[in-house]
């Protein structure tokens, strides 16, 4: 549901042209084989290979294509990966829609965009990427204990320790 209004306010725009849409990582990097676009839209959190893995094969694979990171996960963990990874924007989903086609027109002249906000952080975060909650799982799952073990030690979800 998402992607699809993503696409349907991208294509209101008189300079935009969507060309593809996937629900995955795979199909994402098929569809961008085919289509050869000019930038693709990922989100960080995708099934299968996720938005920095699908990022790095772009890149590789289509070094002309400019990737834009779109994503609920505003961390400067993940800022920093996704830059390595080849992303030209990283962008948080809170974000008014017309930023979101800016930062495209931005990038497409050469520039790289990065939210505000999360840019800041990711210079005062310093030289680790883990915030102090998944340092608290690193440390709990040092001793191999299971998914479940850590999530009822720190009173979290299996679904939270695991991601």
């Amino acid at each position: 549901m998402v992607r699809g209004a993503l696409a349907t306010l991208l294509d209101l725009e008189d300079d935009i042209e969507v060309v593809g849409e996937a629900a995955d990582g795979e199909e994402a990097l098929a569809v961008a084989a085919t289509t050869r676009p000019d930038i693709a839209l990922l989100d960080i959190e995708m099934p299968g290979k996720d938005g920095i893995e699908t990022a790095a094969e772009l890149s590789r694979t289509l070094p002309d294509c400019r990737i834009v990171i779109l994503t609920t996960f505003g961390r400067p963990g993940y800022l920093r990966r996704a830059m390595e990874a080849g992303a030209s924007a990283f962008l948080v989903k809170d974000s008014p829609a017309r930023e979101l086609a800016s930062a495209i027109r931005r990038v497409l002249a050469g520039e790289r965009v990065i939210d505000p906000a999360l840019a800041a952080a990711a210079l005062s975060a310093g030289p680790n990427p883990l915030s102090p909650r998944e340092r608290d799982v690193l440390a709990a799952a040092a001793g191999g204990c299971t998914i479940g073990d850590v999530a009822r030690r720190l009173h979290q979800s299996e679904g939270t320790v695991r991601k």
